[in-house]
């Protein structure tokens, strides 16, 4: 990270003579250490007010691992999601496109995605998926929204393996 220097009120002398206070660049003299330091100062506390604004990825990192624990409902296990594995990597990149949040998840919107699958390998899915508590079912249909927290874990957690 760098940072531009100026004078921001200092007088600028002109080759004519003439005297204007103006943006102009910063004297490197020992005259100019007070403005510096002020400067700098105000520069150091925009910087930690602007990564004091980011999340804390503990929640993440604690949501991550419920995630990829094998959990079991009913006398049944469901494995967990394993962000490594090209399937569960693929689910997961379908399951982070916008429009889900608006119309839902449904068997046959999945496998509008993932056509290599089956009608059945895809209800296994979604059982998995609320299971977790990833998705939330709709009262009275075969419609799923995704939890808006995990939603925001999905990202990171792709964003992070990009990485």
């Amino acid at each position: 990270m760098s940072i531009k220097m100026y004078d921001k009120f200092g007088e600028v002398k002109h080759k004519d003579g003439t005297v204007t206070e103006e943006k102009a660049p910063m004297k490197k003299s020992i005259y100019c250490l007070f403005v510096l330091s002020n400067i700098l100062k105000a520069a150091n506390r925009r910087y930690l007010e602007f990564i004091s604004t980011f999340d804390d990825p503990s929640d993440g990192l604690k949501n991550l691992g419920k995630v990829s624990k094998t959990v079991e409902s009913s006398e049944r296990t469901y494995k967990g999601f394993n962000f490594f594995n090209e399937d569960d990597q693929k689910l997961l990149e379908v399951l982070a496109r916008g429009e889900f949040n608006f119309k839902g998840i449904q068997n046959k919107t999945i496998l509008e995605f993932i056509p290599e699958k089956s009608s059945a390998a895809i209800s296994r899915i979604i059982k998995r998926l609320y299971v977790h508590v990833l998705v939330k079912k709709v009262k009275g249909t075969y419609r799923y929204y995704l939890t808006n927290l995990d939603y925001i874990h999905f990202i990171a957690a792709k964003e992070l393996l990009s990485k």
